[in-house]
């Protein structure tokens, strides 16, 4: 799965991700009144118009970018009802030709990760098999170690999929655990982790020279992320944080190889919300969220080009 990634990044020229974590503040007015006149102010009133939100960006932009990463917890809040959407979402835009990376965090051991597993590695009921969440990827939590990761690296080989581990994360408060000295040779937290990605993902490296165990390396931690790539050459980078989080185009030069290869960059509020900043686009309906989130796709599309 990591070689098909790279190779839709590399015919659309564009290490794109758009995240599809919609809020009820992001659904057009007039979008909003209508379905809470129709279903009441519902759960699922609320995972309905979510979908839909999703489908006019997707209708948008799958042809320009090669993945979107749904984030479950903003659906799972609206419980059963909001998981349907988070489902319906994927499985559109596994419809539309879209790589689906679940942002799921998930970190456990033992049955309990195994069962997550199910979100790539699907279930099997007597002698038939279904995969419910249509998911390519998924990120994990490391903090428990091995245990809760062999999991899904068994599902990585037999079933073609791929994961991305929390490593360095854009968040202002990651230093807290992930910058603090091992005492064993005064290295931060964050490169152990990055040892043990490197070591899961070894057996798993595809024509592009990255295995398909990869890591999360947020925008906003640009000094750390060249020095992830220049120890890890094999890992490839999901990377939050660009746009609303403060990182643009420049702070990301380390973070691709000489071919500018090796990343996939998540802007999330950037596109999906793009329509409330331009009076174009802000009082209109689900076609002007369309239309603004391709723009704004494709204006970080084009700031992405000028550091690869």
């Amino acid at each position: 799965m990591i070689d098909t990634l790279i190779a839709r990044i590399d015919e659309l020229k564009n290490p794109t991700v758009v995240g599809l974590d919609p809020t009820v503040e992001m659904i057009p007015q007039q979008v909003q009144t209508d379905y809470f006149e129709q279903y009441g102010k519902t759960p699922f009133a609320v995972a309905d118009m979510f979908f839909h939100f999703n489908k006019a960006i997707i209708d948008a932009i799958y042809d320009i970018v090669p993945a979107v990463k749904p984030q479950i917890a903003m659906y799972e809040q609206y419980g059963i009802e909001g998981l349907s959407a988070y489902v319906r979402t994927t499985e559109y835009a596994k419809s539309k030709g879209l790589i689906v990376i679940g942002d799921i965090k998930r970190g456990d051991i033992g049955s309990t990760s195994a069962a997550y597993a199910a979100h790539i590695d699907g279930v099997k009921v007597g002698d038939d098999e279904f995969d419910l969440w249509h998911e390519d990827f998924v990120t994990l939590a490391p903090y428990m170690g091995s245990d809760g990761i062999k999991p899904f690296t068994s599902v990585v080989e037999s079933k073609d999929k791929g994961l991305f581990i929390l490593l360095k994360t854009s968040n202002p408060s990651s230093s807290e655990i992930q910058d603090v000295l091992v005492a064993s040779d005064s290295q931060p937290l964050y490169l152990h982790v990055g040892k043990l990605i490197e070591d899961w993902g070894k057996d798993s490296i595809g024509a592009y020279g990255y295995s398909k165990v990869g890591a999360v390396v947020g925008a906003t931690q640009s000094e750390e992320g060249r020095l992830v790539r220049s120890l890890f050459p094999h890992m490839f980078f999901l990377v939050p944080g660009y746009g609303a989080q403060g990182a643009g185009a420049a702070d990301l030069k380390g973070f691709f190889d000489k071919d500018g290869r090796g990343c996939i960059v998540n802007s999330s509020r950037g596109i999906i919300a793009a329509y409330q900043k331009h009076d174009e686009y802000k009082n209109g309906g689900l076609d002007a969220v369309g239309d603004a989130a391709r723009q704004a796709a494709l204006d970080m599309r084009a700031e992405l080009r000028t550091i690869l």
